[in-house]
Formats: C-alpha cells, sequence, structure tokens
C-alpha cells in the first residue's frame, strides 16, 4: 500500500497516509465503520477483557498478519474511516507507529468547522467535553479494528486532544508486542 513519509522525527517503521488515500481505502460501509455496530457482540467491559472474537480469530488464521508498514497504513486507514463515519469529515494527514506493546495513531487538522469556530471564540473547554464525548462513542470502533488488524487484545485506549496545534493522538496498550 502507498504512503506519504512523515515529516516528524519519528521512527523509520512510522508509515503516513494521505486522506485522498484513505477515503479510497476505506469507503462507507466498510466493516471496521459503525456500520458493522448493530452485528458486533456486546462488550464485558472497556478493558478488553473479553478478548478477540472467534470470528476476529479465524479472519486472522486465514491470512499471514500483516507487520511493519503495512500494519501501520492498515490501522490509520481504518481509524481516519471511523473518524470520518462518526465526524463527517477525517484529519488532514494521520500517521501510526508501534514499538513493543504500544501502538499509536496521530492524526493532525481533526476539528470539525463548529470547533474551530468555538475554540476562536474562547470556548475551549466546551470543545475539550465534545471532542472526550466523541472519542468515548469511537471507542469501541477503534478497538475493535485495532484488534482485527494486528490480532492482540486492546487492553487499555487512551485518547486525547491538543486544540492549538490541531492534533489528536489515540494510544493502544496491546497484550503482547507487534
Amino acid at each position: 500500500m502507498p504512503s506519504e513519509p512523515c515529516n516528524n522525527p519519528l521512527p523509520n517503521h512510522v508509515q503516513g497516509v494521505s486522506s485522498e488515500q484513505r477515503r479510497a481505502e476505506h469507503p462507507r460501509g466498510r466493516n471496521d465503520g459503525p456500520t458493522a455496530a448493530a452485528a458486533r457482540p456486546s462488550r464485558e467491559g472497556s478493558d478488553g477483557s473479553d478478548g478477540l472474537r472467534p470470528e476476529v480469530r479465524s479472519v486472522m488464521a486465514g491470512r499471514p498478519p500483516l507487520r511493519g508498514g503495512e500494519l501501520n497504513a492498515a490501522i490509520t486507514s481504518a481509524l481516519v474511516g471511523i473518524h470520518t463515519e462518526h465526524l463527517g469529515r477525517g484529519p488532514r494527514s494521520a500517521s501510526t507507529f508501534h514499538y513493543g506493546h504500544v501502538l499509536v495513531t496521530l492524526m493532525h487538522d481533526v476539528l470539525t468547522a463548529a470547533e474551530k469556530s468555538l475554540t476562536r471564540n474562547n470556548q475551549s473547554q466546551a470543545v475539550d467535553q465534545i471532542r472526550r464525548l466523541f472519542q468515548a462513542t469511537m471507542e469501541a470502533d477503534f478497538r475493535e479494528a485495532v484488534e482485527r488488524l494486528t490480532g492482540r487484545k486492546v487492553l487499555a485506549f487512551i485518547s486525547g486532544n491538543h486544540l492549538d496545534p490541531d492534533i489528536a493522538a489515540e494510544v493502544f496498550i496491546l497484550d503482547a508486542p507487534l
């Protein structure tokens, strides 16, 4: 899968994907978006203690696992697609990298026009609250996509936004190193 290099001084295994590539690779209706939410079994809790579902294990067993840049690009594409489904637009750019048990996706220029307007009018606290609600809403879909693509259980999910500059970070702590 083609990718654009990341302009940040991050490790060589960081892969960035343009917004156009993500949209082309993640059309509406794919199973890693919220459209699959109705078919998803209920989770015991948000700590990932339920492990991988049998259908995820069977999908993973049917193909070689993604590694390195291919895995990073696939996760970036899936998370940006989920973000776009929930918020109506994706980030301007995004990249994913992993080291050991930790997987991180950074997204740049994620705020909606309404959120940017609120921020300019000294309503940063309101934007922070809105973002926390969005992140809580997207968490199950994010976890499911990462578990499906990595074959690992997500033990912890940490999500945060910085308003100026406009950057979001999605951090996943996995049950085993990649």
